[in-house]
């Protein structure tokens, strides 16, 4: 059974920073594009970074230059490192896998983890 597990949101102050983690289970990560994505209130679902099965990274324009997508050695654990957030950075953040290239929306998606950033 595939898990994903968000965890590290909370409440920031703008221009602080936040650690999120995905604890993944169940599935081969190393043939899996892995990605986060966020939704806010009342807006559509937003694509945020991605790694692909090469190890290639890539963010949403809006994120560009103040988050980061990472993995551990082990392919366990799936992380994203924000900083300078702002008010606009608000939504819930998913943890997201999809077999093969980054090509096709995700199959899994985890519970999500709320991020709130206050100006």
């Amino acid at each position: 059974q595939v898990q994903l597990a968000e965890s590290g949101g909370g409440s920031v102050q703008a221009g602080g920073s936040l650690r999120l983690s995905c604890v993944i289970s169940g599935l081969a990560v190393k043939n899996y594009c892995m990605a986060w994505y966020r939704q806010a209130p009342g807006k559509e679902r937003e694509f945020v970074a991605r790694m692909d099965i090469d190890g290639s990274r890539s963010y949403g324009v809006s994120v560009l230059g103040r988050f980061t997508i990472s993995q551990d050695g082990a392919k366990t654990t799936l992380t994203l490192q924000m900083n300078s957030l702002k008010a606009e950075d608000t939504a819930m953040y998913y943890c997201t896998a999809g077999f093969g290239w980054c090509k096709a929306d995700p199959t899994y998606w985890g519970q999500g983890t709320q991020v709130t950033v206050s100006s």
